[in-house]
């Protein structure tokens, strides 16, 4: 269906899905072991990995525990506004990160509460900046970006809507649905 310009994916998530593959294709996803935090099917489905592990909660808590393995990447796909302990996540995930790798993370903003099995953080650009420098990045390694709009907004108040062909993808800054951001693990790190 998207080959005719119908969007299958949530409406919320078409211009983050958009921006992170085109940021992945650029690292060369053959290249990478990637870790994906409670993974989803879009990821895997894009990209052949040199290696892919997904962890699931409650057998993984990225909020208590880190894996033996160091990644290239690691994702958190719609995963920190559910998290009681982001701080402690968002430490870990820098510690499972090899030097140089990259970590890509998507929350909501202006979302109804949806509690899987609790939902209790939203950040900014700035907020989800600040989260990543309290947990080890730098701010120069740190990019953000967010997308939204006022119809997007109304149109997900009862269920995710899917873009479809008439949700408009036109941002209104004032209206971020979504936030993310790539952040970069310096190559000279000392571990927290």
């Amino acid at each position: 269906m998207q080959a005719v310009g119908y969007e299958t994916d949530d409406w919320v998530r078409v211009v983050m899905y958009r921006d992170a593959f085109a940021f992945i294709r650029g690292l060369g996803p053959e290249k990478l072991d990637t870790l994906e935090i409670s993974g989803g099917v879009q990821w895997r489905r894009e990209f052949g990995f040199k290696s892919y592990l997904s962890t699931e909660y409650p057998g993984f808590d990225v909020c208590a525990e880190t894996l033996p393995q160091r990644f290239d990447l690691i994702i958190a796909d719609q995963i920190f506004e559910h998290l009681k302990w982001p701080m402690r996540a968002a430490r870990n995930v820098y510690t499972m990160l090899k030097p140089g790798g990259y970590f890509i993370i998507a929350t909501p903003f202006l979302l109804r509460v949806h509690a899987s099995p609790i939902d209790c953080n939203r950040w900014t650009e700035t907020g989800l900046s600040c989260l990543l420098q309290e947990a080890g990045f730098t701010e120069k390694d740190i990019v953000t970006n967010s997308w939204g709009n006022r119809s997007c907004v109304q149109a997900n108040f009862n269920r995710w809507q899917k873009a479809g062909f008439l949700g408009s993808l036109k941002n209104e800054p004032n209206f971020p649905v979504m936030v993310w951001a790539f952040a970069r693990k310096p190559f000279e790190s000392q571990e927290r």
